[in-house]
């Protein structure tokens, strides 16, 4: 069996079968027995191995709280006094409230992985002499992988064999364009540009296909050796970062609060471990304890209502930002078009149809062996020319730069041809002359006016014009884009792509959905035009790559303002358009399926491919469509927005409600000869109050708020909780006025009285404070309603229960359970009227 320390660390300088020796692999592949071997010894094929999330792990993570640790400490503490029963209590609340968590998190977390794995990139490797895919994390060193164009190189190795094989290596080198490899040792200390004979991981192929030996894998690889001396982890979403700074300011408040609380009761000296308690109940009480839970609920079950419209989460966080999108960058085909390219008609120099200009377009595109592209498998599946005893000799793979792609043939001896095809203009570039009927004359700048004027008859009319050129060359063993010139034009190649049936009635539903769409497509100006008036989108400003290349960047940052069409641009240009929109303040999305699009996906703040993208596309991405469609999208938003709003319910509700209970308690604490609440009835409250919040996922959503985009605002959220906060405590205040000093009630039944006032407040309050709109305007879920009543009567009835005692509850008197229902009443109606004047105010 191999073993790690026989792997040479500068294999790139090993002959190639040395190297197959040492990894006991073949040209072949491996065996899959073997590679299953090598898998348990060598690991995963991951940067950094991600735990399963296990069912105690989680359990166990409900417990990571400094707030927690210290109230078990505490509730030990009562252990050590022998108060039993206080610690029994509190330590059965804190875990039922784990519990709770723990179930919600832990289903949520499996049904996220599920989906994930939905979506994978894939490596295709020989096993056992036949190819197979397999996860990306399962090529083990001694696997034998195939890629071409669009490929994610899995792990680092050798090429064996290459044609034409370019690898973009930017990630790791920051080299521009992408770089020829070929097989051959070179020399022992070659930096990583000099390894011309090495694939890396996290590199894709840009054209060209290969064969290559893998030998190092996961941390091993170039990148792992990166990703060890550096922190990496994905960029903060505005969601991750509102949750942050929420926790921040609960932080303060809890820290200022628990601190003087504590203090002004051991000054009135009261019993210390008491208030001791009291002040991290106080603080727990605080604490929205089941926020994460409620966020991973939100997230999962709305990932799971995504994947049954079409879309593929991978990464749970990026929901908000789906939601809070504005912005929807896309390029044309496949979205807004069919993305079936019909070739249309293969023309001369006139505009006349040729069998000649169709037989060198098929000896290009039948013969190149570059990105797969739906212009070539036109071409390919059309009428097939005889091309009996024509060989490829070389090919001149297509770039951004260039926009053409040039192959070389050869036939019964004759002179090599080289056939270029490629964007109009690109290949008029390289052509001094054209193919006509009188045989090859000059192409001087009125024949080049009259082939712009069909140029832009064609493309007026909704064609893809691409043109194509030929040229005899002289037999050498290579050939380069420095060979491209003083070609002859032979003609053009018209492509047409119907825009789809439905798409203008989904562009107006995204403009009700308050998104604007943009337009970034590589295609000539008048084709983009043409298309985006037949779906209906209406153009405010149109500009090229041309244009953006004489823009300063805060020229940029003004013209995408104003502009909705962007055409003839390269893939630098699509990222550079996507962080100016962004620089305007906007959420902006991106939805690509090429090579030339994961510039752009990576910048976006919504990478969106789908499931037939190339895998770079796939893994730039946060979602992944199962249907090219712009409806699939539609639906998409709407369950982010849906999701989002739910999540915002919990923190608006939580916050505000535990910041009144707890400020209440606290100046309570200042008069009253003993403490307001026993820390085991706080911690009570806290726990029944969150049990209705849980089923905060399966909520209604009115349907004006997911009219418009909405973003995380903590400013909002401290405006709500510094309005409604006071509300409830002022209740809470007319309670104790009544229970104290009217009612001349005792410490039991001043706590039972508060008690029941403080959750029936909560969870009523709780069906006002959910919607922006009128209560009875909006129907909450019926998990919700459920839960409310069921806690409601747990109210009620736990005085008069068994358990009473050990709580330190009485039962209260009917004028009691009257005097509260009417506090209640109150206070609901009063957080109707509330809310009416503070969205008024604060609210859109």
């Amino acid at each position: 069996m191999i073993e790690k320390a026989l792997i040479p660390t500068q294999y790139w300088s090993q002959p190639t079968e040395s190297l197959l020796e040492v990894l006991q692999s073949t040209g072949d592949g491996l065996a899959a027995a073997d590679a299953q071997q090598r898998l348990t010894t060598f690991g995963p094929n991951v940067l950094e191995t991600k735990k399963r999330a296990t069912a105690p792990g989680i359990f166990f993570n409900q417990f990571k709280s400094p707030i927690i640790l210290i109230l078990l400490f505490a509730t030990g503490l009562s252990a050590v006094l022998k108060d039993w029963m206080d610690a029994i209590l509190i330590l059965a609340i804190v875990l039922g409230s784990a519990v709770l968590s723990f179930v919600q998190e832990y289903n949520a977390s499996t049904a996220a992985e599920k989906l994930r794995a939905r979506v994978t990139v894939k490596a295709t490797v020989l096993r056992d002499g036949k190819e197979k895919q397999v996860p990306a994390e399962e090529v083990v060193p001694g696997d034998v992988v195939l890629l071409s164009a669009g490929s994610l190189v899995p792990a680092d190795g050798v090429v064996l064999e290459a044609r034409d094989f370019f690898l973009n290596q930017a990630v790791l080198t920051g080299e521009t364009y992408p770089v020829e490899k070929v097989p051959g040792a070179v020399a022992e200390n070659s930096a990583l540009t000099g390894r011309t004979n090495c694939v890396f991981m996290g590199t894709h192929v840009g054209t060209g296909s290969a064969r290559a030996l893998i030998v190092q894998t996961g941390t091993a690889t170039a990148f792992g050796q990166i990703a060890k001396k550096l922190t990496l982890r994905p960029p903060e979403t505005e969601f991750e970062r509102g949750i942050r700074h929420l926790g921040y300011l609960l932080t303060e408040v809890m820290f200022v609060l628990v601190l003087f609380v504590f203090a002004v009761n051991v000054f009135f000296h009261k019993p210390v471990l008491d208030s001791l308690l009291f002040s991290i109940a106080l603080a727990v009480g605080l604490t929205p304890q089941l926020l994460p839970a409620i966020i991973n609920v939100n997230l999962s079950k709305g990932s799971q209502a995504m994947a049954a419209d079409g879309v593929i989460v991978r990464r749970l966080t990026s929901i908000e930002n789906f939601g809070s999108m504005d912005v929807l960058c896309t390029d044309k085909t496949g979205t807004l078009t069919e993305g079936v390219v019909r070739l249309n008609g293969a023309l001369d120099v006139s505009g006349d149809p040729s069998d000649e200009v169709l037989r060198l377009a098929y000896l290009n595109a039948h013969f190149q062996t570059g990105l797969s592209n739906p212009l070539d498998e036109a071409i390919t599946s059309g009428a097939q020319p005889d091309i009996t005893g024509t060989a490829k000799l070389d090919e001149i793979p297509y770039d951004f730069v260039r926009k053409r792609l040039s192959v070389v043939v050869g036939q019964d001896g004759a002179r090599p041809l080289m056939v270029t095809k490629g964007a109009l203009d690109n290949v008029l570039a390289v052509c001094t002359q054209e193919q006509n009927e009188q045989g090859t004359t000059a192409l001087d700048a009125a024949r080049r006016a009259d082939i712009q004027s069909h140029f832009s008859e064609w493309s007026n009319e909704g064609f893809r014009v691409l043109g194509v050129a030929t040229k005899p060359v002289s037999p050498q063993p290579v050939y380069g884009r420095d060979d491209e010139h003083d070609m002859t034009f032979a003609g053009f190649l018209l492509f047409l792509d119907p825009p789809k049936a439905d798409v203008r009635e989904t562009i107006a539903d995204l403009a009700e959905l308050g998104v604007k769409l943009k337009i970034i497509t590589g295609d000539n100006k008048l084709v983009a035009l043409h298309t985006a008036q037949a779906v209906g989108l209406e153009v405010t400003g149109v500009a090229t790559g041309a244009d953006l290349d004489n823009m300063r960047d805060e020229a940029l940052w003004q013209a995408v303002e104003r502009t909705n069409l962007f055409a003839e641009v390269d893939p630098n240009e699509k990222e550079r358009i996507i962080l100016a929109v962004q620089k305007m303040g906007h959420v902006v999305g991106y939805m690509g399926d090429g090579i030339n699009d994961a510039p752009a996906l990576h910048a976006a703040d919504v990478g969106i491919s789908v499931d037939t993208a190339v895998d770079v596309a796939k893994e730039a991405a946060d979602f992944v469509l199962l249907k090219q469609s712009l409806a699939v999208l539609h639906g998409g938003i709407v369950q982010g927005r849906r999701t989002f709003a739910n999540t915002l319910k919990y923190v608006f509700m939580a916050t505000s409600a535990n910041f009144g209970n707890m400020f209440s308690m606290a100046g309570a604490s200042l008069f009253l000869p003993f403490l307001p609440m026993l820390p085991k009835q706080i911690l009570l409250i806290n726990f029944m109050t969150d049990l209705p919040e849980m089923t905060i996922a399966s909520d209604n959503v009115d349907q004006e708020f997911v009219q418009q985009p909405h973003r995380w605002d903590i400013g909002f959220i401290r405006r709500f909780m510094l309005v409604f906060g006071p509300l409830s405590s002022a209740f809470d205040f007319l309670t104790f006025a009544l229970l104290f000093w009217l009612l001349r009630a005792g410490q039991e039944l001043f706590h039972t009285g508060w008690f029941v006032e403080s959750v029936l407040s909560a969870a009523f309050v709780v069906l006002a404070l959910r919607t922006r709109l009128p209560l009875t305007r909006s129907r909450p879920g019926r998990a919700l309603l459920a839960m409310t009543g069921l806690v409601v009567l747990l109210t009620v009835a736990l005085p008069y229960s068994p358990l009473a005692g050990p709580l330190g509850f009485k039962p209260l008197p009917p004028l009691y359970l009257l005097a509260i229902a009417a506090i209640v009443v109150t206070y609901v109606a009063s957080a109707e009227l509330v809310k009416r004047w503070f969205y008024r105010h604060y609210g859109a």
